[in-house]
C-alpha cells in the first residue's frame, strides 16, 4: 500500500510535488528530486509562508524540512484530501522559484573559534568513546576540517566561515537547531563522527557535510565542532530575544557570524542571561532573483 496521495508535476517555474500520507493527522509535501537544492528549500520556505497567510482547513501547524513541508492538521475537523487539495492551491498561488521574494531577517551571531567548551568535548569523546578517531587531533576537530578541505591553515576556514551568510533551510533534531547553507556557493564539507559524540556544549557551532549547525542545547552530536556562540533557545524567555518566540532563529533567516575572543563571548553568554545583551536582528526579506544573478557574477 503507498503513502503517496497525489502527484503533480513541474510547471511552471514550479517544481513537482508529492503529497504523503503520514500518519492519521499529518501530510508530508515533498518537492523535487531528492537532491541537495537550495531552490527547493527556498520554494518550500515560500509555500510556508502561504500557508501562514491561507491556511488548510483543521490546520495546526507546520513544519519545513529542506525540501518539503510536514503539515499537521485536525481530522475532526477537515478531512485529509480537503487538506492537500488547499495545499496544491497554495503551492500552485506561488510565483516562480527565480519570483520568489521571501520574508526573513538577517541575525548577527558572535563566534569564539576553537573555544575551551568545545575542546572539552573533543576531549570527552576521546577518552571515553573513540582515542583513534582522526578528527580528534591536537585536541579539536579543525585540523581535520583543515586537511579535509585541502585548506591552508585554520584561518582559511575562519574566512570561509565568516566570509559568507548561511541559510537557515530548517530547524531540527533539537529545539531551535538551525541547519545552515552557505549563500556564497562554499564548497566546505566534511565528514560526521563515527559515532556520535554523548555530550556537546550548548551554543556549540559545527559542520557536517556542507551543512553548519548550532547546538541549541547541550546533546549528543556528530557534527565537526570548530567554535561557540550566543545561546539560541532559552524556553524561559530570560533574554528579551525569546520573550515572543524561544527560537532565535527560523527557517528563511540568514545568519552571519563575527569573530570575537573566548573572553568577549563569555562575558556576551553572561550578558544574555541577565538581558542586558541586545541580540542583532533585522528585517531583511530574501530576492531569489537578486541571489540567482549575485551568483552569476561571481
Amino acid at each position: 500500500m503507498s503513502a503517496v496521495i497525489a502527484a503533480v508535476r513541474q510547471q511552471s517555474g514550479r517544481p513537482a510535488v508529492t503529497y504523503r500520507q503520514a500518519g492519521d493527522r499529518y501530510v508530508l509535501a515533498e518537492y523535487g528530486d531528492a537532491e541537495l537544492d537550495l531552490r527547493l528549500n527556498f520554494f518550500a520556505v515560500g509555500v510556508l509562508t502561504g500557508l501562514a497567510d491561507d491556511p488548510p482547513p483543521g490546520f495546526v501547524e507546520a513544519a519545513p524540512g529542506l525540501r518539503s513541508i510536514l503539515i499537521r492538521f485536525d481530522p475532526a475537523v477537515a478531512d485529509r484530501d480537503a487538506v492537500v487539495e488547499h495545499l496544491q492551491v497554495v503551492h500552485d498561488r506561488q510565483p516562480e522559484v527565480s519570483a520568489l521574494t521571501l520574508p526573513g531577517r538577517r541575525v548577527e551571531l558572535p563566534i569564539a573559534f576553537d573555544d575551551s567548551a568545545t575542546r572539552q568535548a573533543v576531549h570527552r569523546y576521546a577518552t571515553t568513546i573513540r582515542a583513534d578517531a582522526p578528527y580528534t587531533e591536537g585536541g579539536s576537530n579543525i585540523a581535520y576540517v583543515v586537511e579535509q578541505n585541502g585548506l591552508g591553515g585554520p584561518g582559511e576556514l575562519y574566512e570561509a566561515i565568516l566570509g559568507t551568510e548561511w541559510w537557515a533551510a530548517f530547524t531540527g533534531f533539537a529545539p531551535g537547531l538551525p541547519f545552515l547553507f552557505p549563500l556564497s556557493g562554499s564548497t566546505l564539507s566534511v565528514p560526521k563522527y563515527n559515532p556520535t559524540r554523548a555530550w556537546t556544549p550548548e551554543g556549540a557551532v559545527g559542520i557536517g557535510g556542507p551543512c553548519v549547525a548550532v547546538y541549541p542545547v547541550d546533546s549528543p552530536g556528530s557534527y565537526q565542532l570548530f567554535g561557540r556562540t550566543l545561546p539560541i533557545y532559552d524556553l524561559l524567555g530570560r533574554n528579551r530575544a525569546f520573550r515572543d518566540d524561544p527560537f532565535l532563529i527560523r527557517a528563511g533567516d540568514r545568519v552571519r557570524f563575527t569573530r570575537v575572543d573566548e573572553d568577549d563571548l563569555l562575558r556576551a553568554r553572561r550578558q544574555v542571561l541577565d538581558d542586558s545583551y541586545s541580540y542583532r536582528v533585522e528585517d531583511a526579506p530574501f530576492s531569489v532573483a537578486d541571489y540567482v544573478a549575485w551568483r552569476g557574477n561571481r
